[in-house]
């Protein structure tokens, strides 16, 4: 039987209903963050290569604006619906917050495949959609940036179509991140979200008394994400026993050469195949002996139908919303300790705002400023959630959010978004 709370914007608004309750934050503040500011829904015409009209469906929403601009992904996938950008838009404000950053969350997204399209059909979309949501975007009000299926590449079309609608011959990229290096992107921006995914489990990994050198990884998901989780937890003495994609899973108990394998995968586009590993179906990956287990593919990874199968001691959510809650319950009565997604994958915000700084200052940093910013952002974000579960008892996804909802709820109360009785005069 399905789970009744799949859907992940009714996961996240029950997620924000269980941090307010904790707080005993005024319901004021559980309502308004439980839906969304604006929800745009365009229809995009995309001329075909064969001459034919074919209508794209596409959604921007922007969740919370109280603590500046949004900021969040955009991803073309043909599973993208509504609730799921609401979702998404939602999960990035808290992530935002967590992170200390001065946004709230947006998301972005259209019903398409991709894979289907010629490379000059997708500039077309990318184009096309960036001028139906350029009325709602700008540099200090909604900042997008790639997600699923989109990069660099995309980006920059949408930055020189958003350019051109503002006119005057301007170049105008801090509307934009996750641009290439060459076009205004910051060095570091790549790698970021499974840089901060790897950061993050060395960090959880000493909350269960054990060390990186030689902790045996998994990570389901080999696409931009996972393959950078992989590679940066290698570097930092993991031992990657194990990794899927869409087509299959790779064992190797001696620890699979996660370079070598990028490789593979950057030449053949899949990890089937590669030679120096067992090849066994895509799911078993859940089955897999490891310490700690990174899903870092899409929405609803682990479930009520795969979590009596995980045997990791950490899980770190490289995706959005990968575990139920249903799932989750199960975890944690096992003892097993969930980084939350809002805190492991939350990287690539945290880069972004590093490009959108830079972009608007005109100033760039080299590489190794910005990963040693990145892990000084994220190893305090870690370390104040951990502080948060210990101080109130809770496990590390209540206690991230109940940060993000203080974060939040301190400057909707000074802009008088509700009222609580709070002011006094002076």
């Amino acid at each position: 039987m399905a789970e009744k709370t799949l859907n992940p914007f009714e996961i996240v608004q029950l997620q924000v209903k269980k941090a307010c309750d904790e707080l005993g934050e005024n319901e004021a503040v559980r309502k308004i963050l439980s839906v969304p500011e604006k929800v745009m829904e365009v229809n995009i015409p995309v001329e075909m290569d064969n001459g034919t009209t074919r209508i794209f469906t596409g959604y921007r929403v922007q969740h919370n604006t109280s603590a500046g601009p949004t900021k969040g992904g955009i991803r073309f996938h043909p599973k993208v619906n509504k609730d799921e950008v609401k979702a998404l838009a939602t999960w990035m404000t808290f992530k935002c917050r967590v992170m200390d950053l001065p946004y709230g969350g947006a998301k972005g997204g259209i019903i398409v495949e991709p894979k289907e399209l010629s490379i000059r059909e997708l500039e077309r979309l990318a184009r096309g959609y960036a001028k139906s949501i350029a009325q709602i975007i700008g540099e200090r009000v909604d900042i997008p940036a790639p997600d699923v299926n989109t990069n660099g590449q995309v980006m920059s079309w949408m930055v020189d179509e958003y350019s051109l609608l503002r006119g005057v011959g301007q170049t105008l990229p801090a509307v934009f991140t996750g641009k290439p290096v060459e076009f205004d992107g910051c060095l570091g921006r790549t790698e970021a979200t499974g840089y901060g995914v790897a950061i993050i489990a060395r960090e959880a990994s000493k909350l269960k008394d054990l060390e990186m050198s030689g902790v045996r990884f998994a990570v389901q998901g080999f696409g931009n994400v996972g393959s950078h989780t992989a590679m940066y937890a290698e570097e930092m003495g993991a031992k990657v026993v194990a990794i899927s994609d869409i087509d299959a899973c790779l064992i190797n108990e001696k620890g699979l050469d996660v370079k070598a394998l990028m490789k593979y995968m950057k030449e053949n586009r899949t990890i089937s195949g590669y030679p120096k590993a067992d090849e066994i179906n895509r799911d078993e990956i859940f089955k897999q002996e490891c310490d700690i287990f990174a899903p870092c593919a899409l929405e609803n990874a682990i479930t009520t139908r795969n979590v009596e199968q995980i045997k990791a001691d950490i899980i770190v959510e490289g995706a959005n919303g990968p575990t139920t809650p249903e799932a989750e319950n199960e975890l944690l009565k096992r003892g097993v300790l969930i980084v939350p997604d809002i805190l492991a994958n939350a990287g690539g915000v945290t880069v972004s705002y590093f490009e959108w700084v830079q972009n608007l200052h005109n100033y760039y940093w080299s590489f190794e400023e910005v990963q040693e910013k990145q892990e000084r952002k994220m190893v305090a974000a870690f370390k104040s959630v951990v502080e948060m579960m210990k101080a109130k008892n809770v496990d590390m996804r209540k206690a991230a959010y109940m940060i993000a909802i203080e974060r939040l709820a301190t400057p909707m109360r000074l802009r008088g978004w509700f009222k609580d009785g709070t002011y006094k005069r002076a």
